[in-house]
């Protein structure tokens, strides 16, 4: 949601600040779409520059392109090495995903493979162009005198003193930060505010028209209600844009976004991040992966269902209720690794040297081959290729009394892999540290996800599961 220049953030750690400041939003919805734009102009160029007509495939490669290279805001305004290695590496995962599609489908006959090449090159240079040129346009439009923003801060505390940083920090896109009005002593302050404070609260018009001040950010803790009403009436006779910067450090924010419910202003603290178009990007992604890797694991599945029928007495496929997305059930499919299946109120799991697990069982735990059955359970909808691990449901209702958040980790749906296992977090959680720690990643991923963060955790995954020593 963007405010004029500004933008309200909340989706920060609790530690950050739960406030940004983007350049303005045509740059950035721009920003946004030059990615897989630059991606398709770039393939077609280079594929007219072989005397290629354009045909079928390439139309169809165009489209793919578009779908999986998702979207980015804040490119253009970020560190260039930051922005470097992150375009690299996500259009190597493009790279890499295009690659299973074609080994998959057999569709490499129909490119010039020199095209391909090509192409794979002049994308990120392209991309990495566009960062370079758009910054420098952004840094060059805010040297025009009208294109300053005199900012006040209203609020010395610790949060006030962010807001300045940021301010501060972004004085080459334009912002200029003025100072803080704070009523309370120095010593009550934030130590960095002493040196800014240009005025009382009340000063606010005299500032602001002195200053030339344009845009007033708010930090007023919420517990100065009446104040923040008297002020912002009072604002109401100048021509500022004002931002209010809730102070929520102790809050911990999931996806926190503003919205507009019939003219209320509503702010979102804890949310998935998977609504609107997130929402179908997600599914859309694991509908294509799951059933490309189906297709290519067939062999294995047939394999490793041979292995556990001959292992020991039993089915193949061992179903377990738990907690999908909303705390829901569901059933969730794995091949059977022991020679008993607990599926009760009580569940005790699997530990090194566990005598309940086969030899052939000790071996897909060990390579993660018994969660495969589970892109079955992608495909029906009930979980997703990354996502928070799922619990048995007798472990869900023993963890919810004892780690603060665990139940926010069920806002989406379960994953076959996810950021806690890739961190470490994999395989027997025999202490309560070791689920405070699997929960406090979980909460991490819902915070920052995106598509790029999606396919890097799936790329450490294939890393990790030939050998993980936390899996047995």
């Amino acid at each position: 949601m963007q405010y004029g220049p500004e933008g309200l953030h909340l989706n920060s750690p609790a530690n950050a600040l739960p406030f940004s400041a983007p350049p303005p939003s045509i740059p950035v919805f721009a920003a946004a779409l030059l990615e897989p734009l630059l991606a398709v102009a770039a393939l077609l160029t280079v594929h007219f520059a072989h005397g290629h007509v354009l045909d079928r495939a390439s139309m169809l490669l165009s489209i793919m392109v578009m779908l999986l290279v998702f979207p980015g805001t804040n490119r253009f305004y970020e560190n260039r090495l930051n922005a470097l290695v992150d375009i690299v590496v996500a259009w190597a995962t493009v790279l890499a995903i295009l690659l299973l599609c074609g080994f998959a489908t057999r569709s490499f006959r129909f490119f010039d493979t020199s095209v391909l090449i090509w192409w794979s090159v002049a994308t990120p240079l392209a991309q990495y162009a566009s960062v370079l040129i758009g910054g420098a346009l952004m840094r060059q439009h805010a040297r025009r005198a009208d294109a300053r923003r005199p900012a006040l801060v209203i609020g010395a505390g610790t949060l006030g003193a962010k807001v300045a940083k940021i301010l501060q920090d972004r004085r080459a896109y334009g912002h200029d930060f003025v100072g803080h009005l704070e009523d309370r002593d120095a010593a009550r302050c934030a130590p960095e505010t002493s040196e800014h404070i240009v005025g009382k609260i009340g000063d606010a018009l005299d500032c602001i028209q002195r200053h030339h001040v344009k845009d007033v950010y708010i930090t007023l803790p919420l517990s100065a209600q009446p104040r923040m009403d008297q002020l912002i009436a009072n604002l109401h006779d100048s021509a500022v844009s004002i931002y209010f910067v809730p102070d929520v450090a102790g809050v911990s924010i999931i996806q926190g976004r503003m919205r507009n419910m019939d003219g209320v202003p509503v702010v979102s603290l804890l949310e998935s991040p998977f609504v609107g178009i997130n929402g179908l990007f997600k599914r859309a992604s694991d509908i294509v992966l799951a059933s490309l890797i189906l297709v290519l694991i067939s062999p294995i599945l047939l394999a490793v269902a041979i292995g556990v029928k001959r292992s020991s007495p039993g089915p193949i496929v061992f179903k377990q209720r738990r907690n999908g997305v909303d705390g829901k059930e569901i059933m969730v499919y794995k091949f059977r690794s022991m020679r008993v299946m607990e599926n009760g109120a009580k569940v005790t799991q699997a530990t090194k040297g566990d005598p309940r697990v086969t030899p052939f069982g000790a071996f897909i735990r060990r390579t993660s081959l018994d969660e495969l059955p589970q892109f079955i359970n992608v495909l029906q909808g009930r979980m997703s290729i990354v996502g928070p691990r799922p619990h048995a449901v007798a472990h869900n209702e023993q963890y919810r009394e004892l780690v603060q958040s665990y139940m926010l980790r069920h806002k989406v749906k379960p994953g076959i892999t996810g950021w806690a296992q890739v961190n470490g977090y994999r395989g027997e959680t025999d202490t309560l540290d070791k689920m405070i720690g699997r929960v406090q990643y979980d909460i991490d991923y819902l915070r920052n996800w995106s598509l790029t963060m999606d396919l890097r955790i799936i790329a450490k995954t294939v890393k990790l599961t030939f050998w993980d020593k936390n899996a047995y």
